[in-house]
Order: structure tokens, then sequence, then C-alpha cells
């Protein structure tokens, strides 16, 4: 057990310093979990605290009390980390052996928990896709979608790329439904039945009130645009689907035409047989 492995700042590293400094470790991580669910158990149930600010202080406290636990790990076996020479030379070390990302991914992660652009259980457009943030790692963030994927995101995209997230600030998210009314209708029958399909919903709300757009003229219809405003954001594909449902079923009802798109053929008469044509000198 106390063959020496290898010599660290000449400190001889046997085989039991690096048992005990696992050992140390480990009871620094289950001390780090068993405050986790003292936190969210005890104090953050009482006070209330939003969600993504409970996610950031446990992260934050996971992280002081680990480097606590290697620094007294590194010096219960002997090995002075008190000087801030040392660490960064680990880090020199570190970034000269390939983990420039890592680390880089690691101070947008503690970027990300600090100033919070996003938290969890954000509603989030990763390219294309679109999600829920579910869990922000010291490396990545977890983006939970609608078809239930999760995309690993590493933390630097979102420090250093555009972000689209819909629940930051104010959750309140405006919705738009484009309809196609022929050029036959009642324009008044059209938008008070558009106003009508909108304050029929449970989901939208009256303040700010929905409003109607006669957006310009198609080619075979006016083109019309409801626009209707949500509490959160993690409900509009399904209010989508029921305000363009409640659409038909109202112009079905009021006699509005939603139309097809139109081509007008004309077709000539052919000449009479024995037709000659002038020719040119």
């Amino acid at each position: 057990m106390n063959f020496k492995l290898f010599e660290i700042n000449k400190t001889a590293i046997t085989l039991s310093s690096v048992l005990m400094f696992l050992v140390v470790i480990a009871v620094f991580a289950v001390t780090s979990r068993l405050l986790q669910r003292v936190l969210r158990a005890q104090i953050f149930s009482r006070l209330r605290i939003d969600e993504g600010i409970q996610y950031t202080l446990i992260r934050i406290s996971h992280y002081v009390i680990m480097v606590i636990g290697a620094v007294v790990a590194f010096q219960f076996i002997g090995i002075d980390l008190t000087g801030l020479a040392i660490i960064v030379g680990f880090l020199s070390v570190g970034i000269g052996f390939g983990l420039q990302n890592i680390t880089s991914n690691f101070v947008a992660g503690l970027i990300l928990l600090f100033e919070r652009p996003i938290k969890v259980g954000d509603r989030v457009m990763v390219g294309d896709q679109e999600g829920d943030v579910v869990e922000i790692k010291m490396r990545s963030t977890t983006i939970r979608t609608l078809n239930n994927i999760a995309v690993i995101v590493p933390n630097s995209e979102f420090v250093s790329s555009r972000l689209e997230n819909w629940s930051y600030g104010d959750q309140k998210l405006r919705v738009d439904i484009d309809v196609g009314v022929s050029y036959g209708s009642d324009l008044e029958t059209v938008m008070h039945s558009l106003r009508e399909v909108a304050a029929e919903h449970p989901e939208v709300l009256k303040n700010p009130a929905p409003d109607v757009l006669h957006r310009g003229f198609g080619d075979s219809a006016w083109n019309m645009r409801l626009r209707v405003w949500l509490e959160h954001p993690r409900r509009h594909p399904e209010v989508h689907s029921d305000i363009n449902c409640a659409i038909v079923r109202k112009f079905q009802q009021r006699g509005v035409e939603i139309p097809f798109p139109q081509r007008d053929l004309h077709v000539r008469s052919p000449l009479p047989a024995g037709t000659e044509f002038p020719r040119s000198a």
C-alpha cells in the first residue's frame, strides 16, 4: 500500500494516498448530494423560489463543495494547492493537451448559471428544433424537444451564438394564425368570426387583446391574420391547432369560403380550315 507510484511537487504518491484521495472526494460528493436534498425539501419549498434559481443555487453549491473537497483531498495526501501558481499550472497543462473546448464549455456553463440567459424550464430554439431546458451541466446543456428527444448542446454555443429563449423575462407569446378567404366573402363577417374564435378559446389572453389583420390580396384570396397571446409558450402548437379547427367550423357556419388556388384558362377557338396567312415580302 505504501509503494510509491510517482511524485508531485516532490511529494511521493503511494497507492494508499490515492485511495485516501478518492475516499475524501467521495465523502464531499455525498455531502453535496445530501445538501441538495436539504435545500430542496427544507428551504426552497418554504421560500417558493423559482425553479431556475433553485437549479442555479444547487449547481453552484455543488461546485463549491467539490472544489473544497479537491483542495482538502490534495492537502490530505501532502500536496499543497493553496498557491494559485500550481492550479494555473494544472490548467495550462490540460489546455496544452487539447482541453480548450472542455475549458471553454466549463466557463460558459458558469456564465449560464450566473447570468442566466437560459434556465431550467425555459422554452428555447436550438437550430430549427424547439424544446425545454432540462439540465445545465459543467460542459453541456440538455434540451428536451417536443418529440421527447434529448439534444446535448455544448455550453459555449449558448454564449457565443444567437439564442432564442421564449421564456426569458416576459413569458407571454404571440401566435399568428394565417388564413385565406375568398374575394366573395363579407369582410366584416370574416373579421368578426376570427375575433369570436379567439375569444372562445380558454387559453387565449384577454389582455393583450386578439386582433385581426388584412395582410394583402393573394391570387385567389384575401390574406387574413389572427394574432393571439398566450400565457406560456409551451402550449402554442396545441392552441394553434385548436384555433385552426375552430376557424374552419366558424367559417362553415357563416358561409365563408376558404378557397384553394385557382387559375383561369382561356381557350381560343381554332382558325377555320383553309385560312391563309399573309406572306411577308
